[in-house]
């Protein structure tokens, strides 16, 4: 079993990953998606490349995409496709290779699969996540946790009244442990 703090590095194996930095108290998002508070918060070195090569496609929600219509995930080296979900294609800003799907999420996953050609598929969406893990379309979850809480914004997971979802943890330690990280307050 690996016991290094960081999982092994992302494979490109066709899986459906809900890959997300996250503030220390559950925000993937501010208020208004709002993306300022990642700024000066640094990642484990080659992270990003690690995801350019392993990830064929991403699929996204609308509010997401109206947040931040025209930019690519990672940066212009990545060149899959993006599926945005969305009920109201017709209004949606358009852009080179990005589709507009108005399926249920379990097809909208078996289409960006496809287009992934055995590359992975990352989902860029809260609550597209949250759908697929209820319906036990998500292979994995991806978090970074950032040193910094927000106290509002986008819950990466939100389901009032809903039933624990259990995970096994794949790296450092037993997958039902607990995580322990310990931070300071920065004056």
């Amino acid at each position: 079993m690996n016991t290094t703090p960081h999982p092994d590095p992302q494979t490109a194996a066709g899986k459906v990953l809900w890959h997300f930095t996250m503030s220390l108290d559950g925000f993937v998002a501010g208020p208004n998606h709002a993306m300022d508070w990642m700024s000066g918060i640094t990642g484990r070195p080659g992270v990003e490349e690690e995801y350019i090569a392993t990830t064929g496609a991403v699929l996204g929600g609308r509010a997401g995409w109206d947040a931040f219509s025209g930019s690519r995930p990672y940066s212009d080296e990545w060149q899959g496709r993006v599926f945005v979900l969305t009920h109201h294609p017709e209004d949606a800003t358009p852009a080179a290779d990005v589709t507009f799907l108005t399926c249920d999420v379990a097809e909208a996953v078996q289409i960006a699969l496809e287009a992934a050609d055995g590359k992975n598929v990352e989902v860029l969406s809260a609550s597209i996540g949250a759908q697929l893990i209820r319906r036990g379309l998500i292979d994995e979850i991806d978090l970074h946790i950032a040193p910094v809480l927000l106290g509002d914004g986008v819950r990466l997971f939100d389901d009032p009244g809903g039933a624990p979802v259990r995970l096994a943890r794949v790296h450092d330690g037993a997958p039902n442990a607990e995580l322990d990280v310990r931070y300071r307050p920065v004056p």
